[in-house]
């Protein structure tokens, strides 16, 4: 088994082979003065299992665009050098919002990056909590896993409800089943009941709309979960939402923690008492969260997930670890 980490994900990557007791690949990654790059690997990967690990958030000195193109690159030459089987490991996997077309001549840009995996030769794609894992899972031809975050964000809010109720709250009517299934889960491991609850959300040519809101939360600690935090907004009016009906705390879960432009209101606002997001991506630089900010490392389950990938073990089993 080989596994390499990109530059920006090097931090995750050394995380994750720790968590399987392995070390990292050697790469070289060179930049050329008129801003293209060339990268390969510094050992054999013939005949090899090769897993390469990037998570393709932007940030200041790469894009998203870019680092999807360097992870491309990289895939399509260890297939070239002889790698028997190909791997990518894409904790946050970008460009996946529009997974179908809400508006005449919209792009399914889901469907055509998994066209360009396909095309440069992966035979599995794995991600940590996608936008929506239905579209996720019917894009791709070649074989992919969707590591879901519940059994991580259970031991977090384990960790911050005292004895007063819980309730789950999805900012929007598309996060409903990922919400469903964190309470579930929440209710299996601890055998404590917790409550639902969901705000509307409507966007139209970039505007936000919608006031309903169904679920009780007054005297409860209620846990706000969304698959990305990128400006925060949505996070932001709901729980303002729940604050007016009464939450004592809201907490905001989160897989990937953009915090794009716009986001510092989380941290200095009277709303939301604390964040939790996975290491999928690196915060960054200069993010003033005020003491707000707590991570949860998902570097165990993709590590998990890559020796049963390795060994021919049960994904579905990792996930759903109880009879």
């Amino acid at each position: 088994m080989r596994l390499f980490a990109l530059e920006g994900t090097h931090v995750l990557g050394q995380a994750v082979a720790a968590a399987i007791g392995i070390e990292l690949a050697p790469l070289e990654e060179r930049e050329f003065a008129d801003g293209e790059h060339k990268s390969r690997p510094l050992i054999s990967v013939r005949n090899e299992d090769v897993y390469v690990l990037h998570s393709l958030h932007g940030s200041a000195a790469q894009s998203p665009a870019d680092r999807l193109l360097r992870l491309l690159f990289f895939i399509g030459t260890c297939r070239d050098n002889g790698a028997a089987r190909l791997t990518a490991v894409v904790p946050y996997l970008a460009f996946s919002r529009k997974d179908q077309q809400t508006r005449p001549r919209d792009p399914v840009t889901t469907r055509y990056v998994a066209e360009l995996f396909e095309a440069v030769g992966a035979d599995t794609v794995v991600t940590l909590q996608v936008h929506n894992a239905a579209a996720f899972q019917n894009a791709f031809r070649c074989r992919n896993v969707h590591l879901d975050t519940q059994h991580l964000f259970t031991t977090a809010v384990v960790a911050r409800s005292g004895d007063r109720p819980v309730v789950f709250l999805s900012p929007d009517s598309g996060g409903m089943k990922r919400v469903q299934a964190l309470r579930e889960t929440f209710i299996a491991e601890t055998g404590h009941d917790a409550g639902f609850a969901i705000m509307e959300k409507r966007r139209s040519e970039g505007v936000v709309s919608g006031d309903l809101f169904a679920g009780a939360v007054a005297g409860a600690d209620v846990f706000i979960l969304d698959d990305m935090i990128a400006s925060g907004g949505t996070v932001q009016r709901a729980a303002r939402a729940a604050r007016e009906r009464g939450a004592v705390r809201v907490y905001a879960l989160a897989a990937h923690g953009l915090f794009a432009a716009g986001s510092a209101e989380l941290f200095t606002g009277a709303d939301v008492d604390g964040i939790v997001v996975t290491d999928s991506v690196a915060p960054p630089a200069g993010l003033e969260t005020r003491g707000r900010l707590e991570f949860v490392s998902c570097a165990g389950l993709i590590g998990e997930a890559i020796e049963r990938l390795h060994a021919g073990g049960s994904i579905h089993r990792l996930l759903n670890p109880r009879p």
